[in-house]
C-alpha cells in the first residue's frame, strides 16, 4: 500500500481517537507518562539525564519532582498536537486567550525585508505553526522521518493554503533564502541539534550544545528580521498564551559564537519560564565538543 495511503488510515484513526473529550485524553495521557516511568522508557532516561545535566544543584528529590511534571506535559502535549492537526484551524486559535506581540509580527512582515521566526520546542509549537499561517504564508522546516508513512502523515496533517513545508536536507537553506529574500516568513525551531560541521558549540544551561548557524546566517545574509515565537500554556486546560519578542543583540553577528550564544541564551530564558513545557526528552548534548575529552552522556542513560 502506497505511503499517502496508509497515512490516511492513520489520520483517521488520529481524528476518530482525538473525539473523545480532552478530560479523558487528559488522563490517557497522564496514563502514558506514568507508565514511562514506570517502565524506565526512553523519555524518561533522557529527561532524567538532561535535568541531572542542567540543574545540578537541584536536590534529588526536586528533580525527581519536575522530571514527573515534564512527562505529564511531555504526553499531554502529544495528544493537544494529534486534537489540533484533526480539527479546523480557526477552532484550535480560538484557544488562544492571550496575544502577545501580534502587531510586532505584522509589522515585520508587512516590512517587506523577511522574517525569521525561531520556535523553540516550548509550549505547542504546532498551535504556533497555525497561528503563523493566519497571518499569510510561511515556509517551515522540519526534519522529515525516517518513515515514509510518517512524512506522508505529516504532510497532510500540517497542511494548510499558507505552510510551505521545507525538509532539512540540502536545497533547504536556497528555498529559505529565496522566501525571506521576497519578504515572505519562515520559521525555525532553533535548539534542534544540527550534525558536526554545521554548527558551532554554545552554553545551554551552563552545558555546551552543538548548535545550529543557519539562523543567524540567513538572518546576516539577508537582512531579515528575527523574531521568537512560542505558544505557552496558561494552566487551564486547552487555553495558550501567544508570546512574540524581538530577538537579542548578536542573533545576526558575522561571529558564530557570538550569534549561538545569543540564540541558546534566548531559548534558555523562554525555557525557564516554566521548564515543565520544555522539551527535555530530547538528546540536546549527545555531541561533545572535539577535543574535550567528553563522552556522550546519554550512554548510560540510554544503552540504545
Amino acid at each position: 500500500m502506497k505511503p499517502e495511503l496508509l497515512a490516511g488510515l492513520l489520520y483517521r484513526a488520529t481524528a476518530l481517537l482525538t473525539r473523545l473529550p480532552w478530560p479523558w485524553l487528559r488522563r490517557l495521557g497522564d496514563a502514558l507518562a506514568w507508565l514511562w516511568r514506570r517502565v524506565d522508557a526512553r523519555e524518561s532516561r533522557v529527561a532524567r539525564r538532561n535535568l541531572q545535566l542542567v540543574y545540578p544543584e537541584m536536590l534529588p528529590s526536586q528533580r525527581d519532582e519536575l522530571h514527573a511534571r515534564i512527562l505529564r506535559s511531555t504526553a499531554r502535549q502529544a495528544l493537544e498536537t494529534l486534537r489540533f492537526w484533526t480539527r479546523p484551524h480557526a477552532d484550535n486559535l480560538s484557544r488562544l486567550v492571550e496575544r502577545n506581540g501580534e502587531a510586532l509580527y505584522d509589522a515585520a512582515l508587512a516590512s517587506g525585508k523577511g522574517v525569521i521566526v525561531a520556535a523553540p520546542h516550548f509550549g505547542n509549537w504546532e498551535l504556533l505553526n497555525q497561528w503563523l499561517s493566519s497571518r499569510g504564508p510561511v515556509a517551515i522546516v522540519y526534519a522529515p522521518p525516517q518513515s515514509r508513512v510518517g512524512d506522508a502523515f505529516l504532510l497532510r496533517v500540517r497542511s494548510a493554503d499558507n505552510i510551505r513545508q521545507v525538509r532539512a536536507e540540502g536545497p533547504a537553506v536556497r528555498q529559505l533564502w529565496k522566501v525571506l529574500k521576497e519578504g515572505g516568513a519562515v520559521g525555525i525551531l532553533p535548539d534542534q541539534q544540527p550534525k558536526l560541521g554545521d554548527g558551532e558549540f554554545a552554553p545551554f544551561f551552563g552545558v555546551q550544545a552543538l548548535t545550529m548557524t543557519l539562523v543567524s546566517r540567513l538572518a546576516e545574509r539577508t537582512g531579515a528580521t528575527v523574531l521568537f515565537a512560542w505558544c505557552e500554556h496558561t494552566g487551564v486546560d486547552l487555553e495558550f498564551a501567544l508570546h512574540v519578542e524581538p530577538a537579542p543583540e548578536g542573533i545576526a553577528d558575522s561571529d558564530p559564537v557570538v550569534a549561538t550564544a545569543a540564540l541558546n541564551g534566548m531559548v534558555e530564558r523562554i525555557a525557564r519560564r516554566d521548564p515543565a513545557q520544555y522539551q527535555w526528552t530530547y538528546k540536546r548534548y549527545s555531541l561533545r565538543p572535539p577535543g574535550s575529552g567528553e563522552l556522550n552522556p546519554y550512554k548510560e542513560a540510554d544503552p540504545t
